[in-house]
């Protein structure tokens, strides 16, 4: 079994040097872009990114682009600020996959989602499977046992007023392994929640990917930019667990 969430939100030291840290993984990938370039590549499905709490589409413009570039057809979640389960959101998102799908005669959806964003993507995976190609959360506390182990509760609870459905704690609780195959990336120098609360269930098409990478610097980090790009570029019916490349091994403590 997976580890259960740690009993506290990550401590003062990272959480302050979490956007200072951010800002330097995101000037190294103009050192790390050209290996990038040569990341594997797939067959250029659509590809479906959706911010984290607090965040718009915006905050995945570095994502999006370097899965342009890539080749896959990338789509933002156009739903604004991720407020959590406002109306507009709840009603959103399955028009928005559903528009996606539809553009794209039917084809299955890959859906990459950032903290809250991940959680969200996991939601549409469980409702609707046949539309989800697979998931992949960035960061995303998908076993939170309590609001109190984020260190953005304060904002959760700032628009928590204007939601329309409650996240049930502890979040996933019986609910088993998704249907389509799953990959989550965290990092123990996450300094917004806790790194055991990101770990999913071990299954079958399931994974848990380990970064060295703050919480705000997950959509531009070069080792994560690696992994999405490795987890898209397989074949449907043809997964498999994450294998770093030899080059590339330092940048994934537990691979």
């Amino acid at each position: 079994m997976a580890h259960m969430s740690t009993e506290a939100a990550p401590n003062l030291a990272l959480w302050s040097t979490d956007y200072a840290r951010s800002l330097a993984e995101a000037s190294s990938l103009a050192l790390t872009w050209p290996i990038l370039s040569r990341a594997p590549r797939g067959d250029g499905h659509p590809v479906l990114v959706l911010p984290g709490l607090g965040a718009s589409d915006l905050s995945t413009t570095v994502l999006r682009r370097f899965l342009r570039q890539q080749g896959y057809r990338t789509y933002r979640w156009k739903l604004g600020t991720n407020l959590g389960l406002t109306a507009k959101i709840v009603d959103g998102m399955p028009d928005r996959l559903a528009d996606i799908r539809a553009r794209n005669n039917g084809q299955p959806i890959s859906i990459i989602g950032w903290s809250l964003g991940g959680i969200f993507a996991r939601r549409l995976a469980r409702a609707t499977p046949e539309s989800v190609r697979q998931v992949i959360t960035l960061g995303s506390p998908i076993r939170l046992r309590d609001h109190a182990h984020s260190n953005a509760h304060w904002l959760y609870n700032l628009w928590r007023k204007r939601h329309v459905e409650d996240l049930n704690l502890p979040l996933e609780d019986g609910l088993g392994p998704l249907l389509v195959p799953a990959t989550s990336v965290y990092s123990r120098l996450d300094g917004f929640v806790p790194w055991s609360a990101c770990l999913d269930e071990p299954a079958e098409n399931s994974e848990n990917v380990e970064v060295r990478s703050s919480h705000l610097g997950f959509g531009q980090h070069p080792a994560v930019l690696y992994v999405v790009a490795d987890r898209l570029a397989q074949k449907p019916g043809q997964w498999a667990p994450f294998r770093s490349p030899r080059m590339f091994r330092s940048a994934f403590p537990t691979r």
